[in-house]
Order: C-alpha cells, then sequence, then structure tokens
C-alpha cells in the first residue's frame, strides 16, 4: 500500500465516523459510528476510563476509539501544556485538560477536518477554554520546538505509514524532560499477507501495527530515553467476528476461524513511556 493512499483511506474513514455515517474500528471492537451509547462506555472503562472520566466530558467526544487510557498514567500537572496526537473528538484532550487546569494548555492534533469540527464543537459545548484543536499530520506537526511537556497519544501512531518520523516529531516539540505517554497496538508476530495488504484491516489499527521489538526501537531511534512498556494486555479481536462489518471484512479477506484466532494470539494493546532528556 503506498503512504498515500492509506492517508486518503484513514482520513476517509474517520471522516465517516465523525459525521455518524458509521464506520468499524477494530480497536473498540464494536461498529462506533452506530455503537450505543452504553456499548462505547462498557468498553471504554474496559481500557481503563473510570466512571468519573466518562461523566467529566461533552457527550459526543468518547467515540470509543482507544485502545486504552494515556491520560491515566501521564502524571499530569498543573500549568503543564500536553499534546495529544491524532485527538479525533476530543475526549482525551478534555480529561487532560482538566488535570492541567486553567493555568495549562492542551493542544489536539487531527488531520481529519471533520473530527476538528466535531472536537471544537464538543470543547465549545464543555466550556474548555484551554483546549485547542489543529489541523495537521503527526508527521509534521504544526507545533513548536520544545514547547510540550507531554505528548499523549491513543491507538493512533499506528495507523501512520512512517512511525520513525512520527516519533522524531514527538521529539522535536517536547521540552527536555518532556514524557511521552502512549497507549497502541503492536504484534508479537507476522499477520497473514491478506491483512497487511488490506486497507480496512490498517485503518482498523491492525495492518498498520508494528512486531512490539521494532515499535519500541523506533521510539528509541528519535533519541527517547527510558523507553519501557508499563502495561500490556492481549488484544479482543476475537470479539469482533460478531460485528456485521468487522465480518464482511473477515470474507473479504478470505481469513478462516484459525487464522483469526492466530491473529487474535499476536496482537496486544500497550502502553508505553519514554523521555527527552
Amino acid at each position: 500500500m503506498k503512504e498515500e493512499e492509506i492517508k486518503k483511506a484513514v482520513r476517509e474513514g474517520y471522516a465517516s465516523l465523525a459525521k455518524g455515517d458509521g464506520f468499524c474500528c477494530a480497536a473498540t471492537s464494536t461498529c462506533c459510528g452506530g455503537a450505543q451509547t452504553d456499548m462505547v462506555r462498557s468498553l471504554s472503562k474496559q481500557i481503563g476510563y473510570t466512571d468519573e472520566d466518562l461523566n467529566s466530558v461533552p457527550e459526543g467526544s468518547n467515540l470509543g476509539l482507544g485502545c486504552g487510557n494515556p491520560v491515566a498514567l501521564a502524571s499530569l500537572r498543573e500549568g503543564e501544556v500536553v499534546l495529544d496526537l491524532g485527538s479525533g473528538a476530543g475526549f482525551d484532550c478534555f480529561l487532560a485538560a482538566q488535570r492541567v487546569g486553567e493555568s495549562g494548555v492542551v493542544i489536539g492534533v487531527d488531520m481529519t477536518p471533520e473530527m476538528l469540527e466535531k472536537a471544537r464543537k464538543n470543547a465549545e459545548k464543555g466550556g474548555f477554554g484551554n483546549v485547542e484543536f489543529r489541523l495537521g499530520e503527526i508527521e509534521h506537526l504544526p507545533v513548536a520546538d520544545s514547547s510540550v511537556d507531554v505528548i499523549i497519544s491513543n491507538c493512533v501512531i499506528n495507523l501512520a505509514p512512517d512511525k520513525d518520523q512520527v516519533f522524531r516529531e514527538a521529539y522535536r516539540v517536547l521540552k527536555p524532560g518532556g514524557r511521552l505517554m502512549i497507549s497502541d497496538i503492536v504484534l508479537l508476530g507476522e499477520l497473514p499477507p491478506q491483512v497487511m495488504s488490506s486497507i480496512e484491516a490498517y485503518i482498523g489499527c491492525v495492518a498498520g501495527a508494528l512486531r512490539k521489538e521494532d515499535y519500541l526501537g523506533s521510539i528509541r531511534r528519535a533519541g527517547f530515553e527510558e523507553v519501557e512498556v508499563i502495561e500490556e494486555s492481549a488484544f479482543p479481536i476475537e470479539s469482533i467476528i460478531s460485528d456485521p462489518t468487522a465480518a464482511a471484512i473477515m470474507r473479504d479477506l478470505q481469513l478462516s476461524a484459525e487464522e483469526v484466532g492466530e491473529i487474535s494470539k499476536m496482537v496486544l494493546s500497550v502502553k508505553v513511556r519514554a523521555l527527552k532528556r
């Protein structure tokens, strides 16, 4: 798959979701756009969000797209500047904003105009004056050098074709002593060729994922130190089989039940922390 083809497909998929047209995101094991609120809420709690988190953000900001809760692990402090890579409708940004307070700033970057429009409306609705959203690719951040204290990201970097460039950009914009705290999907082995070449599987997070050691290596190559996985869990890919859109993708890719089972053993959700010295 060519890089521009991937970016175009990802942008269109998430634009559809932002507009409420429906789109299946494998990270949540449900068709997010058509999911009931209680289903999205239940899935969010499974990956680390609390009832307090879910009740404190504007309705419509949690689309159920994450694979973890990076905000809970970022140890955010009053007055810090936080950057969210791939901010979507603003869910993690609004949680971060409450932790950094009025003296802090949260910047969300997303490449999908429809998502930015939705996020900005959510910020206005929730009265979040310390949050701003910027249009841009995470490979080319519209953020100044050494201007950010903490970077968070939730199941987004796996969607970027050039992950080395993403982490170089993250390193560039972090202040010395800055922290990287991300939740993402990684692999323990090779996926079947038809999955790796599938645009649908790429948008659904799995085909774009790197092997765990390669993902951590990419972070280190950017210059980060103390890179560590602080939590990991099996990615519940089996549960997407009951989803009609996911099932259709499985049929199109001609995956057997055995192949789906093997894929589920190779996919992990990880929470990674790293520092810029």
